[in-house]
């Protein structure tokens, strides 16, 4: 009995889920436009960020360059966005990098990817939460903190805990957390209003700076600096070179890789698949616009900022006020406050707001337990998930010190822009299609070849197809190879990044232990890409589909691997210490998902298909198969008596129970039947779809076995 429950569970983590993304049905609200996506996108983006990092990036890494550090993270945050995109477009719902995930390289990497979403989220909430706290006591004279340290104060537990517990924070996010559960087009509303305040805020701080800045800030000397001929230099202060790049080409990465960060969050778009109106449309659009408003800000405060006041000064904590206090425009730090304030505001609606809809999609399909998939009727949001997710960051921002914790932020959101690359490099090489709607017909006209075994799918392996493919349409055999061949690839990149982030001087230096490596890997590296270049991509016709692959695709993994091998040992044990408890979570969670569902000893489900026509099959599956595993399954091993009633896809198939339809994820073991006893269901192509209550009571006077109705 156990043997068999393991069997099923370690299964269960190797299989890909199977969407129907022209199914319009949702238990969500389409009420969100492409302005309401890009005012989220910008709006999660541009936080307060904009206000510190350009002063830091500028005085200790490139100077008046950082213009071009927010240039170079501008384009490497473009790739990630664009293969959000070409998946917002082929798969148009809720879950983001975790469905992306799980659609194409499997369940196992999809809860990695949701589990250290869930915990970027939750623990940027919280940071955020406390920016704000933080920002609103300076703006009131450190009242708010003095009162709290001297009334409330928590001893020393060694950056365990926070000095004092920060109430303002948790109240902050239970608000936040209080509007969402009361409906999204109500939360998209208060983040417009946000969302425009800050932008506003920041166009005065562009204007401003070009109107008060001083060109020759950009070009400053050693002579200038020595000879006080600018403003005094800070004892201590590392001032280069002087010159537009007074940190050289090096310094001028290491800011680009600083301010790559200052791009993350344009992903939250991801997440609204199921509450945009056209979401195959609105999603690209909406990723793509907010990273360009996004750059436009960025690249207009750092140059504005660096025109004010000479780099080696700025005040890398609040460099704005300082710089409007150096041109004489003391009162323009009121204006900047309120506009922290808001950016602050919107960073965090960029938080909480996609949390709750990933752990949604997790629950649903069993991943996490299952009383967080609970929608509300009335708002049409998932209320048990955000309850959940506002409760837990409103305790991290209460009690827990989270400076230590900021870098596991990185760990989750670098994985999932590594795997959505992936996904949609390993996809775009793969026969078929996820949606027969969006496509051409070539897509039916593929799944009729399968069907009638003409199709080139069916070709064996042999050396000579990795460089000279036998045809110029994607195969099982091809897309195979891709799918091998792209492991192989992110293999070789990590190992390569690791030796670059260990032995960087060593090879600078020409050590020939350490450059011979880089070589060969980067041979390799070149010999596994050169593959995946000439197998035939698919040709379906979608809204939004990335360039030049897949050349992007792989820069973009190559980016975000090399970011995760900058992060410290220390970062890494907490990333193995989560895990470990994500991986209790994920089996007590499928466990519980099957013992509640199951219900009997019986560990297989005898099933009789029969069709309109009448024409009978009988069938084996697991208590764990969903009406989708099912579909795919009958698809895959069509009957032969069944010909005449061939279908193109397995995308129009339906469950119906009792009279009434169920969703994709319902499991066999969920509908609780009897054991010992075959179920009989009726398959009916969906054109030719009839009225459910008829099949259930035609079922229910024909039979006295346990009855419901799959529609093929």
């Amino acid at each position: 009995m156990m043997e068999s429950k393991l069997a099923a569970f370690a299964k269960s983590l190797v299989r890909r889920r199977m969407l129907d993304p022209t199914q319009e049905e949702t238990r969500f609200a389409r009420c969100l436009s492409t302005l309401d996506l890009t005012a989220l996108g910008v709006g999660a983006t541009l936080g307060a960020g904009v206000y510190v990092l350009a002063g830091e990036v500028a005085r200790e890494k490139a100077g008046p360059a950082i213009v071009i550090c927010f240039f170079i993270a501008a384009l490497s945050s473009v790739l990630a966005g664009l293969c959000y995109a070409e998946f917002g477009a082929r798969v148009p719902k809720t879950g983001s990098a975790y469905l992306y995930s799980y659609v194409t390289v499997g369940e196992i990497w999809a809860f990695i990817t949701g589990w250290n979403l869930i915990l970027s989220y939750v623990i940027g909430a919280a940071s955020v939460a406390r920016a704000w706290s933080s920002t609103f006591d300076n703006l009131v004279g450190q009242k708010i903190s003095t009162f709290f340290n001297e009334s409330m104060s928590i001893p020393d537990t060694g950056n365990v805990l926070t000095k004092y517990p920060d109430l303002f924070a948790l109240i902050i996010i239970m608000l936040l957390t209080s509007l969402l559960a009361f409906g999204v087009n109500e939360s998209a509303l208060v983040n417009k209003i946000f969302t425009g305040i800050n932008l506003v805020v920041l166009s005065f701080i562009i204007i401003s700076g070009f109107v008060k800045g001083d060109p020759n800030n950009w070009n400053l000397t050693l002579e200038d600096i020595k000879n006080n001929k600018s403003l005094p230099v800070p004892p201590g202060t590392d001032f280069g070179t002087g010159g537009f790049a007074p940190f050289g080409f090096t310094g001028i990465l290491s800011g680009a890789a600083t301010c790559f960060y200052a791009f993350v969050g344009f992903d939250c778009i991801a997440t609204t698949g199921e509450e945009a109106k056209n979401p195959q449309r609105s999603i690209p659009i909406g990723i793509v616009a907010s990273l360009l408003i996004c750059f436009v800000a960025y690249f207009g405060v750092s140059a504005a900022l660096t025109l004010m006041m000479p780099y080696y000064v700025l005040d890398t904590a609040s460099p704005l006020p300082e710089a409007f206090k150096h041109v004489q425009w003391e009162p323009a730090r009121y204006i900047v406050a309120v506009g922290s304030l808001c950016a602050l505001s919107t960073s965090l609606m960029g938080c909480m707001f996609p949390m709750p809809r990933v752990i949604f999609s997790m629950a649903e399909d069993g991943l996490l337990f299952r009383f967080l998939s609970r929608m509300h009727k009335k708002t049409k949001t998932p209320m048990a998930a955000t309850i959940a997710s506002g409760v837990v960051a409103a305790l991290m921002a209460l009690l827990f010190d989270l400076a230590a914790l900021v870098d596991l932020m990185s760990i989750g959101t670098l994985l999932a822009y590594t795997l959505v690359a992936v996904c949609v490099l390993v996809l775009r090489y793969q026969p078929g299609s996820l949606s027969t709607s969006t496509g051409s017909n070539h897509g039916e006209e593929h799944q009729n070849k399968l069907l009638n075994g003409t199709d080139t799918g069916l070709v064996s392996f042999t050396p000579k197809i990795l460089l000279l493919p036998s045809t110029q349409t994607p195969t099982k055999t091809s897309g195979l190879v891709v799918y091998a061949t792209t492991a192989i690839t992110c293999a070789l990149f990590t190992l390569l990044c690791i030796v670059l982030a260990l032995q960087a001087e060593s090879i600078i230096e020409g050590h020939s232990v350490w450059v011979t490596m880089v070589v060969f890997l980067v041979i390799l590296s070149a010999m596994c890409i050169l593959i995946i270049w000439r197998q035939p991509q698919n040709r379906e016709a979608i809204s939004f589909k990335v360039p030049l692959l897949p050349m992007l695709p792989l820069v973009s993994i190559f980016i975000n691997i090399y970011l995760m091998m900058q992060l410290d040992g220390p970062t890494w044990i907490r990333f193995a210490v989560w895990m470990g408890v994500g991986t209790r979570v994920l089996v007590e969670a499928s466990y519980l998902s099957l013992a509640t569902s199951v219900g009997y000893p019986t560990t297989t489900v005898s099933l009789r298909l029969i069709l309109v026509s009448g024409k009978t099959e009988d069938f084996t599956f697991s208590p764990n198969d969903s009406a989708t595993d099912i579909a795919r399954y009958v698809f895959e091993n069509w009957p032969t008596g069944w010909e005449e009633e061939q279908v193109s896809s397995p995308s129009i198939l339906r469950l119906i129970f009792q009279g009434r339809f169920l969703h994709g994820n319902v499991t066999l073991g969920a509908l609780k039947l009897p054991p010992g006893r075959t179920t009989v269901m009726h398959l009916v192509a969906r054109e030719t779809l009839p009225e459910p209550n008829s099949h259930g009571q035609r079922n229910r006077e024909k039979t006295t076995e346990s009855s419901c109705c799959l529609l093929l």
